[in-house]
């Protein structure tokens, strides 16, 4: 089976797409042409296999949760509708959380497509950029500086997951050599995951502390991120918030708007 050899661009693009479908692309030399259907199903199999493993390793949760069927099934026509536009396998999925929360058969679990999100943000935080976290002693520097100057730049690995399920809960419990027990009272979760060292972590946090989490992310004022956190809860000390964001290693640099000997790397 070949292809003319000044076939265009657009002839391996086609090749490509049936891949993905029912249908042999043009320009298949093979006869007869049950000879071809069946030497391009090799190729067509292969990939498949190939996105499929890609996937159960980077949602393995999903796969406990559902079970090898279901999530192959599913794999299947997630790979059909959303084949890869990077040859990095592992950026492989991205689309997967959003698959899922819109496939009908997965209606029933309202929550995987947020534990998917998780897992697909466990790997982002795995490849993001390093960055030497800031020491907790660090923050005794600026202790007697006004507040509001005071600009915080999170580890580039930080990611959040807001739920409106128990999703962390259920990620956790599904985790190797756990063991999952009913959820008698589901309450909204909010994931943190971060790579501040070798591995990743991932915990939940309470409303007001991602809240503060999150309008850092949006913007490094210490003030504002404050005011978000009470927003959400006024029982949150941002203060608090800011010490374990810094004995987790969240944070890769302090600063004042107006210093010039900042503490960790710089944006």
């Amino acid at each position: 089976m070949s292809m003319p050899h000044d076939a265009p661009v657009a002839g391996e693009a086609a090749f490509a797409r049936a891949l993905f479908d029912d249908a042999l692309p043009a320009g298949l030399a093979a006869y007869p042409p049950e000879i071809a259907q069946a030497r391009f199903a090799v190729y067509r199999n292969n990939v498949a296999s190939s996105l499929i493993k890609a996937l159960e390793a980077r949602f393995p949760v999903i796969e406990r949760l559902v079970g090898d069927a279901f999530f192959k099934g599913v794999a299947h026509a997630f790979i059909r509708a959303h084949p890869p536009r990077s040859p990095v396998l592992m950026e492989y999925g991205d689309a997967f959380p959003a698959f899922l929360a819109a496939f009908p058969p997965a209606q029933s679990l309202p929550y995987l497509a947020d534990v998917a999100r998780i897992e697909y943000a466990r790997g982002e935080a795995y490849r993001a950029a390093d960055a030497e976290p800031v020491a907790p002693a660090a923050l005794a520097e600026f202790a007697q500086a006004d507040p509001g100057a005071l600009r915080i730049t999170l580890h580039p690995s930080l990611r959040l997951v807001a739920s409106d399920h128990p999703a962390f809960t259920i990620w956790r419990m599904n985790q190797p050599g756990a063991t999952p027990q009913r959820i008698t009272a589901p309450q909204p979760e909010t994931t943190l995951i971060a790579r501040p060292h070798d591995a990743v972590i991932t915990l939940a946090v309470s409303p007001g502390e991602a809240a503060f989490i999150a309008a850092l992310q949006a913007d490094p004022h210490f003030a504002d991120a404050a005011h978000a956190a009470h927003a959400r809860d006024r029982t949150c000390e941002p203060g608090i918030a800011l010490g374990r964001a810094l004995s987790l290693g969240l944070v890769s640099a302090l600063a004042l708007d107006d210093s010039t000997t900042p503490t960790g790397d710089q944006p």
